[in-house]
């Protein structure tokens, strides 16, 4: 069932989006190569703590830690260990914080050095992918506008999106109803409503869509063993249209990035 959400929870679920784009921020200057993941997950672990909010992934369904760390050909919910970053990896960082009731869920998939052009654009289409997908969210659309929006996006530029992990919703829960796929068709799927808070996360790999996962029960990669790039934001459906509660700007304030979509989503699309 879809939990509608008042404008004061929203502005509560705001907050919590808040403490893990601030987070993200704080490890974009740390993800350099030789970073130990493990130490990263300490400090990301400790600056949500400061923040007044508990790590919302640390402990739920038994996951070890407050980082999904997902390097290279690893898709999603990878664990954190003591390999160190090299020059040229990509790693998508995935964190959840708890805050005032409510839960903050955002990822953002970051470049180690130099990375090679090829994953360079993949990291590109797939971020441009997720606020293609961001604009289909409003009133009197579906869910499958925007995973039509997002597929269409990608598989145009020869890329395979993810079938089995999807987007979903937000609030008092981690994963509330309803599921967001990345893929679909037009006018299919529940109906988006004013008040709906969602995780929109595209998962798109450089080669085939089919994954695999690892022993360890969490970690999922790609069955080829090509890179896979990963970028979620928390949106409200607010006045009939999309507004981000996530925000990538901490990370682009800590990287020296002047200008990206999300700069061009608030300034044209809905503000």
């Amino acid at each position: 069932m879809i939990k509608i959400k008042t404008s004061e929870e929203i502005e509560l679920m705001r907050e919590s989006a808040l403490v893990v784009s601030k987070t993200l921020g704080m490890l974009a200057s740390e993800i350099k190569p030789g970073a130990n993941p493990l130490k990263l997950d300490k400090l990301a672990e400790e600056f949500i703590q400061e923040q007044g909010a508990k790590p919302g992934f640390l402990g739920m369904y038994d996951f070890p830690n407050t980082l999904n760390w997902s390097p290279n050909a690893q898709v999603v919910h990878g664990i954190p260990d003591n390999e160190p970053l090299k020059e040229g990896d990509i790693i998508s960082v995935d964190c959840g914080a708890f805050k005032n009731g409510y839960y903050g869920d955002h990822a953002y998939t970051f470049e180690v050095g130099e990375v090679a052009d090829e994953t360079r654009k993949l990291l590109k289409i797939t971020k441009e992918s997720l606020y293609v997908g961001i604009r289909e969210f409003k009133e009197g659309n579906r869910v499958g506008d925007v995973g039509y929006a997002i597929q269409k996006y990608c598989e145009n530029h020869g890329y395979g999106i993810v079938r089995e992990l999807v987007g979903h919703g937000l609030g008092k829960e981690l994963h509330e109803d309803p599921q967001m796929p990345n893929y679909g068709k037009r006018g299919r799927g529940k109906k988006f409503v004013e008040g709906m808070v969602v995780a929109i996360e595209p998962m798109v790999n450089m080669g085939t869509r089919r994954i695999k996962q690892l022993k360890d029960g969490w970690t999922i990669l790609t069955v080829d063993g090509k890179p896979s790039a990963h970028f979620e934001h928390d949106v409200a459906l607010i006045d009939g249209k999309p507004e981000l509660l996530s925000t990538f700007q901490y990370i682009y304030d800590a990287l020296g990035i002047t200008s990206d979509e999300e700069a061009e989503f608030r300034r044209h699309e809905f503000h």
